[in-house]
């Protein structure tokens, strides 16, 4: 129904955020990497959407990137699976590493999520494998990208440099040269700053 919403944040929390697009206040409930992601009040956000319709309410869930949301979307494909269900395993680790999880095969892993139980976790695995077999290296190495990015930008911010500005160098960086360490990024960035 809504592709994605952009505006600015006016409320934020670890389960939800409400933007503000023109006039309309649109309430999302998101995962816990992308609210780690989200800078707080007035920021300008676009936040991709999907919509549940139940009989007793309509909720709407934000994303940060399509890469979660499709995942998201695949995770309440599987019966039992349902939209708080699947939030809990994207908040407990990146959309990169529960489809490894699924690849491996590795139903300990997927277990120690809360409301997941080995019946779950295997019904996950049969159902969602192959889905994900193929494009699981391409995620990993932009999931461990983002890991280094923000430590990057953290340590940045407590240098005190603006974290807009840090984050357009960082992705400039980081694309020049994927195998970078922290530390050199760090050090290359203070000198683009």
């Amino acid at each position: 129904m809504y592709e994605f919403i952009k505006g600015k944040i006016h409320q934020l929390s670890p389960a939800h955020v409400v933007i503000e697009s023109y006039g309309v206040g649109y309430y999302l409930n998101i995962t816990l990497n992308t609210y780690a992601r989200l800078q707080g009040k007035d920021e300008e956000v676009l936040l991709y959407t999907h919509f549940v319709v139940r009989e007793d309410a309509h909720v709407m869930f934000g994303f940060l990137n399509t890469n979660e949301r499709e995942t998201f979307r695949l995770l309440i494909s599987v019966s039992g699976v349902g939209p708080n269900t699947a939030r809990m395993m994207l908040s407990s680790m990146p959309a990169g590493e529960v489809k490894k999880a699924i690849c491996d095969e590795n139903v300990g892993l997927l277990k120690s999520i809360k409301g997941i139980g080995a019946k779950t976790a295997e019904r996950i695995i049969v159902d969602l494998k192959d889905k994900f077999s193929s494009d699981i290296d391409d995620e990993m190495i932009t999931s461990v990208n983002n890991t280094l990015k923000i430590e990057a930008l953290s340590a940045l911010e407590v240098l005190g440099f603006p974290k807009k500005h840090s984050d357009k160098v960082l992705d400039k960086l980081i694309l020049a040269n994927p195998a970078i360490t922290v530390e050199q990024l760090i050090k290359q960035a203070l000198k683009v700053l």
